[in-house]
């Protein structure tokens, strides 16, 4: 069967808008895009009336952790419940993700190998969901940042033996944390975690397997170990200067900014249930943050979007008010679409099949009511949101009814 979504507004995921454009979809690819005043849609097609509507890849969120709930002490939540219930959970977010727009989500850091197994239902239609390119087990130091999501080891060959087991898990991606974090406690977020070496048979045990490394990073000297290591990306780049700046743009490595984790966590009041430390860690460095995610993007530093769901009150499913922050910062909201889609792909290494409205790729896309061009946040209004669409068949909005 043939989808015709016709005289509709088309942001294609590359900068590019193109009005009154018309998109084919046949079986689970998208089988042509173009002019509706020229692109013929087929005899016996269902069509879908875009006048009014824009439709734009669908969004891919670089940095979540679908193990976690966005609860006020989530490392304390975690510890204290069953995995099975963790796992259940975990499918319930990755729902609300999709319903969100978001058809692709990097999962860095999972209580255990279940991901994976979430990852099996969502992709056999068992249940409804995003595209996952999980990493596993976050790999860090022993009592480092993240050993509540990770594995700790010491030494080149347990590292080495660390992402292999991740790898035969099913693993697309492998997570080094390399500085400490905010919500570990005594652990602090400018100093360098896990050895050069260590991050470097990291990178080339993942190479081995043609996996991509990303690095949790806060501080410039962490951050500056990972580049040189050969990370494909740095996750949070919170304290970002010159020198890894610099860094970055030489290796082409990419900036995922999670401006949201530490904007939710910082805006609470003490009593709000997170800890001490970590609240007092994040307000410390919201504004250090916004200034390092200013400086990449009039740096030329490529930036893919994440947002560190599931981290105190980010919530699965408010993911695209990293769209918004990012807005907020300097981005147009042309770039900040494009960070979501087409520079996101390029990060994970799914370019080929996802994040732009080109003849032969995947259809994933949103149908919206109004223009993100005009108004970024309408991407966060639940009820401008009228169809997403994952492998060519609507899966949430009233348009999956139709």
């Amino acid at each position: 069967m043939t989808i015709a979504i016709h005289h509709v507004r088309l942001i294609d995921g590359t900068g590019t808008v193109h009005e009154r454009a018309t998109v084919l979809v046949r079986g689970s690819k998208i089988s042509a895009v173009g002019p509706s005043r020229t692109l013929t849609i087929p005899k016996g097609a269902r069509r879908v009336n875009g006048r009014g509507l824009t439709i734009l890849p669908g969004l891919i969120d670089c940095h979540v952790h679908l193990c976690l709930g966005g609860e006020a002490d989530v490392v304390g939540t975690l510890e204290s419940e069953h995995p099975s219930l963790t796992l259940l959970k975990s499918a319930s977010h990755a729902k609300a993700t999709l319903d969100a727009g978001f058809t692709t989500v990097r999962d860095v850091g999972a209580r255990d190998h279940s991901i994976f197994a979430l990852q099996q239902a969502i992709d056999s239609g068992l249940l409804p969901g995003p595209r996952i390119v999980g990493a596993g087990l976050a790999i860090c130091m022993i009592g480092g940042h993240a050993r509540f999501i990770g594995q700790e080891v010491e030494g080149t060959e347990q590292v080495r033996q660390a992402v292999r087991e991740q790898i035969a898990a099913g693993a697309g991606v492998i997570k080094v944390i390399a500085s400490g974090g905010v919500l570990t406690p005594n652990t602090s977020p400018d100093t360098a975690q896990m050895t050069m070496e260590e991050l470097s048979a990291a990178v080339d045990a993942a190479r081995q397997a043609e996996r991509k490394v990303a690095a949790h990073a806060h501080g410039a000297s962490g951050m500056r170990n990972a580049i040189l290591a050969g990370v494909r990306s740095i996750e949070h780049a919170t304290l970002l200067d010159e020198d890894a700046g610099t860094l970055m743009k030489r290796y082409g490595v990419y900036m995922v900014p999670t401006l949201s984790a530490l904007a939710t966590t910082a805006a609470c009041r003490p009593s709000c249930g997170i800890p001490e430390s970590a609240l007092e860690k994040a307000k410390a460095m919201t504004k250090r943050h916004k200034n390092s995610f200013k400086s990449a993007h009039q740096g030329g530093i490529s930036i893919a979007m994440g947002t560190d769901a599931g981290t105190p009150f980010n919530h699965h499913g408010e993911n695209a008010q990293e769209l918004e922050r990012m807005v907020a910062l300097g981005m147009t909201p042309m770039e900040a679409i494009v960070a979501s889609t087409a520079a996101a792909a390029r990060l994970i290494g799914i370019h080929d099949s996802v994040g732009t409205l080109t003849r032969g790729k995947e259809a994933d896309l949103v149908v919206l009511q109004g223009n993100p061009l005009q108004r970024i946040d309408v991407l966060r209004d639940r009820d401008k949101i009228l169809g997403v669409m994952r492998g060519g068949r609507f899966v949430c909005g009233p348009l999956s009814l139709a």
